[in-house]
């Protein structure tokens, strides 16, 4: 049996443990006695082993430390010689540093005057060289040698700049610029030929000798002007074409004026359908000169050929623009006629008549699109091009449009002003008793009709901006929003102020006296109220029904103005998250794009490509204006953002007002019943004699109190039919439902104000008044109960205290202790009734 030792050395030995297991690894047939036995043996074995170990290991341990500690101090000794050798050597080599230092910059003296020396020996002969093709340039010149020519100035200008500014070589140096100017004009007629012939190898050659005199300049001026022409040919073939139809049409008339021929007059062709022929015969031709280009100028086709459409496109800007504007004023017959557009409407110079109309700007981003496809394609054709030549060609194609887009605002505003203006937005107009009702309806159907539609002109304004700006004006777009909006509110708000006159709750009555008070003079709002004699009870009613309505004006209004608002937010975080990409993207590859290339070419990168749009086009140059609008951009992304500040305020200023006026005209009924409800004549009247009992007061209520229960009893079938129209489902059922009781409820609590406000007012009262007077309150009260209304406090004392007799009335309010009662309200009827407390 072997001994396992190892797990005598772990720190949680457990003695224990070991034995058990030991014990275990017996064999069955073992006694345990004698297995213990022999372990015991065993371990007492390996430790007299260990034992005798350690003690022969101890011996030689001791032998071999007199050995250790000699070796130590020999190794001392040495480190100690080391260390003193190293010391000399170091002081050997400083005083070797020193002399060595000197002749190092001993050295360089000499080898600073020998570089001069050298430099000045170059000079020298450059200097000789300068006078000898100066004097010699001429007979070069004389050959017709052109190259030769070029290579005699190249080194003219290469010995002047070693020269420097020496007073004796100034008037090589003018000479050297003449002679240039002078190569320059003989290689002229050559260049020009050749690119008129296509002829490659002069066109090579004659490249070769600017770009060895440094007129890389005069290259592409060249080249420009020959090619400019054709292209010139192409933009004027549109007048031609006018000119011709124009001849024609005058042809036919003297013709027809002749002849009576009823042949009709020839259509001049718009510049909206000629455009895209002149784009795609000007791409053609480009793509021609592009793979030439490629053959005869390989290092410089990235930089010519977009030049050259810089140039083209520079030189009929103004053609351009003109072209545009009148353009955009043919689609309309007004403007046609006077042969003017868009830009002689902002300028004002048009009768006050003409207005900027939405046709005006669809034909304007129409032509912004076909010169966006041509964009696209120029882009496709010069994608080798430097980013910044791309960037110059791309913003001179849509530059006729800048002087459009810069004036957008004015142009939406007078897009959607003219929207605005062309709604049916009358207001009530007819006096005429017995039809103001229907004319009620008609306005509120209007105004509420009108709201989807001033919806869409908001959602196409933005589409638009999108389509012609790429959203680079979009805070100009929500400040004309914004303020069209506005405009429209104010045209719904002065609507509202003629239903209110309408309705009756505007206008001016006459009082007593002959003067005539509004309802803000009295009190009692009795002013308020139409004469319900001059009215059916059938028009009554069509003036509530015409006032209800209009809170679905207020409620269409505000969903449809905030779901707008919720869709303008998202679209300007869209625009928030293209433009930085577009913008940035443009800036970061056209001022890294040596980086991202690795030929060094500078081409363009994929994410520039992928960037270039036409808001990137105008923000990329433009850092301040792209700040505030990225400002804005990013503000419209948090939910607080109001995309349409100051209408969204006069929206819920006008929902405000419709629940006033509906609340009003509501109400106005029982203003009426109750005007001067305490100056009647019954509260004072005491009982007259009679030979038979009969009752002291009418047990039934009177016809002020009976009108107004009837009223409040009849309203929820009024308002039944416009809570159906809201539960247009059963979703909304609920709603409509709560819509009902909510109004409902606010014209009950109304009317039981203003009845307890009357009674208030009665300064004296019988016992007969009294009688009456409770007898009309629980009249009320049943109606407010079947109505589903709590009874105030105020008026259950008013009809308890009106309701006890004169002499129990004290007793009753004293022993009430304000449990049951209203004690204001009692004191004040005890007084009406002559009841003193105290």
């Amino acid at each position: 049996m072997m001994v396992d030792l190892s797990a005598f050395s772990e720190e949680k030995f457990d003695p224990k443990k070991w034995i058990n297991g030991a014990v275990q690894q017996r064999h069955p047939q073992d006694p345990v006695e004698k297995h213990l036995v022999d372990l015991e043996m065993r371990l007492q074995m390996v430790s007299e082993e260990i034992a005798a170990s350690l003690e022969e290991q101890s011996s030689a341990a001791l032998l071999r430390v007199p050995r250790a500690s000699r070796d130590v101090l020999r190794l001392r000794d040495e480190a100690l010689s080391l260390r003193s050798s190293v010391a000399n050597i170091l002081l050997f080599l400083k005083k070797a540093e020193g002399s060595s230092a000197e002749s190092i910059a001993t050295l360089a003296k000499v080898d600073t005057v020998k570089q001069r020396m050298e430099a000045a020996y170059e000079t020298l002969q450059d200097a000789a060289g300068l006078t000898q093709l100066s004097s010699t340039v001429e007979d070069v010149f004389a050959s017709g040698d052109l190259p030769r020519a070029a290579d005699t100035l190249a080194n003219m200008r290469h010995c002047l700049t070693a020269v420097g500014e020496v007073a004796e070589f100034a008037n090589i140096r003018k000479q050297l610029e003449v002679l240039e100017d002078r190569l320059d004009s003989m290689v002229q007629p050559r260049l020009t030929d050749s690119l008129n012939n296509r002829k490659v190898n002069v066109a090579q050659e004659m490249r070769g000798i600017l770009i060895r005199i440094g007129r890389f300049k005069s290259l592409e001026s060249y080249y420009t002007k020959v090619h400019l022409k054709t292209i010139k040919k192409l933009w004027e073939e549109f007048d031609l074409r006018q000119q011709s139809s124009k001849l024609a049409n005058e042809k036919n008339e003297v013709e027809r004026a002749s002849s009576f021929n009823s042949q009709s007059n020839m259509q001049t062709m718009s510049f909206a359908r000629w455009l895209p022929s002149f784009y795609d015969e000007l791409l053609l031709y480009l793509e021609q000169e592009w793979k030439w280009c490629m053959l005869a100028f390989p290092e410089d086709y990235r930089t010519l050929v977009p030049k050259l459409l810089i140039e083209a496109m520079s030189s009929v800007g103004s053609s351009f623009v003109s072209r545009v504007n009148l353009a955009t004023g043919d689609v309309v017959p007004e403007t046609k006629a006077l042969a003017k557009g868009i830009l002689d409407i902002l300028s004002g110079d048009l009768p006050k008549g003409v207005k900027i109309q939405t046709k005006h700007l669809e034909a304007l981003i129409e032509l912004h699109n076909i010169t966006g496809s041509f964009a696209r394609n120029i882009q496709h054709l010069f994608s080798d091009s430097d980013l910044h030549v791309l960037l110059d060609t791309l913003k001179t194609v849509y530059l006729p449009y800048e002087t459009f887009k810069q004036r957008y605002g004015q142009m939406e505003r007078g897009v959607l002003s003219a929207g605005i203006s062309s709604l049916d937005l009358r207001g009530v107009s007819t006096r005429i008793i017995g039809v103001q009702g229907v004319e009620l309806s008609e306005t509120v159907r209007r105004m509420e009709e009108s709201i989807p539609q001033v919806i869409l002109l908001l959602e196409a304004a933005t589409e638009r901006c999108i389509s012609f700006t790429g959203g680079s004006e979009a805070d100009e777009l929500i400040l004309a929003l914004d303020d069209v909006t506005l405009q429209y509110i104010s045209t719904l708000q002065g609507n509202l102020k003629s239903l209110r006159a309408v309705c009756g709750v505007d206008v001016v009555a006459e009082t007593i006296g002959g003067k005539k008070e509004t309802g803000a003079d009295r009190k009692d709002g009795a002013s308020h109220a139409r004469k319900v004699d001059f009215m059916s009870n059938e028009e009554e009613w069509s003036f509530v029904q015409g006032a209800l309505q209009i809170l679905t004006v207020a409620d269409c209004l505000t969903s449809r103005t905030s779901v707008f608002e919720a869709s303008l937010r998202s679209t300007l975080a869209r625009l928030s998250t293209n433009l930085s990409f577009s913008v940035y993207g443009s800036s970061l590859d056209q001022n890294q794009s040596h980086v991202d290339n690795d030929d060094g070419s500078g081409n363009l990168s994929t994410a520039g490509k992928a960037s270039l749009d036409v808001a990137a086009l105008r923000l990329v140059d433009v850092p301040e204006k792209a700040r505030k609008l990225f400002n804005l951009l990013e503000q419209s992304k948090d939910p607080r953002f109001h995309a349409l500040p100051l209408a969204s305020q006069r929206v819920a200023a006008f929902a405000e007002a419709v629940n006033e006026l509906v609340y009003d005209v509501l109400i106005l009924k029982v203003r009426q019943h109750f005007s001067d409800l305490s100056r009647l004549p019954i509260w004072s009247s005491v009982e007259e004699p009679s030979a038979f009992p009969v009752p002291s007061f009418s047990a039934y209520p009177q016809s002020y109190v009976t009108n107004v229960g009837e009223y409040l009893l009849t309203l929820p079938q009024q308002l039944e039919p416009l809570a159906e129209g809201i539960s247009n489902s059963d979703a909304n059922a609920e709603e409509a439902q709560f819509f009902a009781t909510e109004w409902m409820f606010k014209v009950a609590e109304g009317a039981t104000a203003l009845y307890i406000e009357q009674l208030r007012g009665i300064h004296k009262i019988t016992d007969r008044g009294a009688q009456q007077l409770s007898v009309d309150i629980e009249y009320l009260s049943n109606v407010l109960s079947a109505l589903s209304m709590p009874i105030p406090p105020v008026l259950s004392t008013f009809h308890t205290c009106f309701s006890t007799p004169t002499d129990q009335l004290k007793d009753l309010v004293k022993s009430d202790s304000g449990n049951q009662l209203d004690l204001p309200t009692a004191n004040l009827v005890c007084k009406m009734r002559g009841v003193r407390l105290d």
